[in-house]
């Protein structure tokens, strides 16, 4: 007896209280991932980084008894001036003089991925004036980017989604989920194709040092707008056409990046995913804003009610001329 009386506390206690349980597993959940991550990013590359670190120190140290005049502590100098430009973009090596980081076309390139907030890091502002510039730039633009892009998606979304569901779902006879899912699915292959596969094979082509697997991680680590940097396109010393590839280049972010933003917002129009998206949100208690309002309602009409009653007692009492006998009895004298 005790027991199913304890259970059914738990059950009632988890019931009340389900979507807190809810966003408890969900933050334990985020956590345990992340920490998945690094255990499988460590595993992963801690040996190469291991290699690459005695490789360098091999190399140090072969180039120091190679040269016998330099001393160590001035190639560390030299080794540092030259890492330090490398940050700001500027290669030291004689096949990639003849790149300009802030020409036109690339200072274009930039202002894209600075106001998508992809930020490759390859190229970033050398004086004070272009980094004070570069907040001021980037406090209007993005907000102002993110509302473009709205916009955007907010129009193409009704012509992409929406009528092409109802369309099945009216003219056919579907069912609504049911279309709603599988044009979910036929988009996203259609944006993956497009977007993804496509660019990659011309990626691996146009660029000499780049593989399909190498130009397929460029296009998702920039339309997922994580921008590592490691891979950056045009940048080769011997690219042709290198301004009008930038172009091609910042022009293929801007439609991928709302070609993403366009298949995401399909998918959270699910049904299923709003029903699972809501286990995790607070829910209002519908029931005790309708108590508090019906209360406050009753709380003021009573008071209205009861102001206009004692405003008339009130002007009742003020009026001179007022008989205070009742109808009848004034009938009554009247007849007499």
């Amino acid at each position: 007896m005790l027991q199913s009386l304890a259970g059914s506390s738990c059950v009632r206690l988890v019931e009340q209280h389900r979507s807190a349980w809810c966003f408890a597993l969900l933050v334990l959940g985020y956590l345990l991932y992340l920490v998945f991550g690094a255990v499988v990013f460590s595993s992963v590359e801690l040996p190469y980084e291991d290699l690459l670190r005695q490789e360098l120190s091999k190399l140090k140290q072969r180039f120091l008894e190679e040269h016998a005049c330099l001393s160590e502590q001035q190639l560390e100098q030299f080794l540092m001036r030259v890492l330090e430009a490398s940050n700001y973009g500027v290669s030291v090596l004689s096949n990639a003089s003849g790149n300009w980081n802030w020409d036109f076309t690339s200072s274009l390139f930039f202002a894209s991925t600075v106001l998508s907030t992809t930020g490759y890091g390859h190229t970033v502002p050398l004086s004070d004036g272009g980094k004070a510039f570069c907040i001021i730039y980037s406090v209007i633009g993005i907000p102002f980017t993110l509302l473009f892009l709205t916009a955007v998606v907010q129009r193409i979304i009704v012509y992409v989604t929406r009528r092409p569901v109802l369309y099945f779902h009216i003219r056919w006879g579907f069912s609504k989920q049911v279309v709603a899912i599988i044009h979910a699915m036929v988009l996203g292959l259609i944006t993956v194709s497009c977007f993804f596969l496509i660019p990659a094979a011309i990626f691996s082509v146009l660029e000499d040092d780049w593989n399909f697997l190498e130009s397929f991680y460029f296009c998702f680590i920039s339309l997922s707008t994580i921008g590592l940097g490691d891979y950056v396109p045009g940048e080769g010393y011997n690219q042709k056409f290198r301004e009008l590839y930038k172009i091609g280049i910042t022009c293929y972010l801007l439609m991928g990046l709302i070609a993403m933003l366009v298949v995401l917002e399909t998918f959270c129009e699910l049904h299923e995913l709003k029903k699972f998206r809501k286990l995790f949100y607070v829910k209002k208690d519908k029931e005790e804003d309708q108590v508090h309002i019906m209360e406050h309602d009753q709380l003021s009409f009573s008071s209205i009610s009861d102001q206009a009653a004692s405003m008339k007692d009130d002007q009742k009492a003020n009026e001179p001329f007022v008989n205070s006998q009742s109808p009848t009895s004034n009938d009554s004298s009247l007849n007499n």
